[in-house]
């Protein structure tokens, strides 16, 4: 394990914070993918590169074309038990747009549960109560109670404003508090 590593898991054990992912300190991003709209027909289109920072850079382009609408880019792993968390926290820099932090307790889940979030174009910290994720499945409100599970297989981020626009997300880590 690297040294600053091994500081970041002291710091969070210290602190009581589960890193989910902290894109500057690891080098395996494999585990993420590009999800776009092009997976019912859409033509957008988006790409996850790395900053000289090492963190993530998600951009491309939302088209609604072809009844398209959509970019996103999800992280999947083993299930991870999150009892006691009631916080997402997100180090990010947007370019002013909204976008959607989404998680799945199980990834045969149909719904995931959304929260919107807009960006300042400057460096931010996003913090996102659990309990106020709501669930959502293809974009409409399904009759669900609000996230309240103990476990979690992935998180999302995607924007989907309903407009043509080019965009461009800047992610250092996920945290939960």
């Amino acid at each position: 394990m690297f040294q600053s590593q091994y500081f970041l898991l002291i710091i969070a054990l210290v602190m009581n914070n589960m890193i989910l992912f902290d894109f500057s300190e690891n080098d395996d991003w494999s585990a993420w993918d590009i999800e776009n709209d092009v997976v019912m027909g859409g033509r957008s289109s988006s790409q996850l590169l790395r900053s000289e920072e090492g963190n993530a850079i998600f951009k491309g382009e939302v088209s609604l074309e072809n009844n398209g609408g959509f970019a996103s880019v999800q992280y999947r792993f083993p299930s991870k038990d999150i009892t006691g968390y009631e916080t997402a926290v997100l180090h990010l820099k947007g370019d002013g747009k909204k976008y959607q932090f989404r998680l799945k307790e199980d990834l045969r889940d149909r719904a995931s549960y959304i929260y919107e979030f807009e960006t300042t174009g400057d460096w931010q910290t996003v913090e996102i109560p659990l309990n106020k994720m709501k669930p959502v499945f293809r974009g409409r409100d399904v009759d669900m109670p609000n996230f309240s599970a103990n476990s979690i297989q992935e998180v999302r981020f995607l924007i989907g404003n309903k407009k043509r626009q080019e965009f461009r997300l800047e992610i250092d880590k996920i945290i939960l508090q």
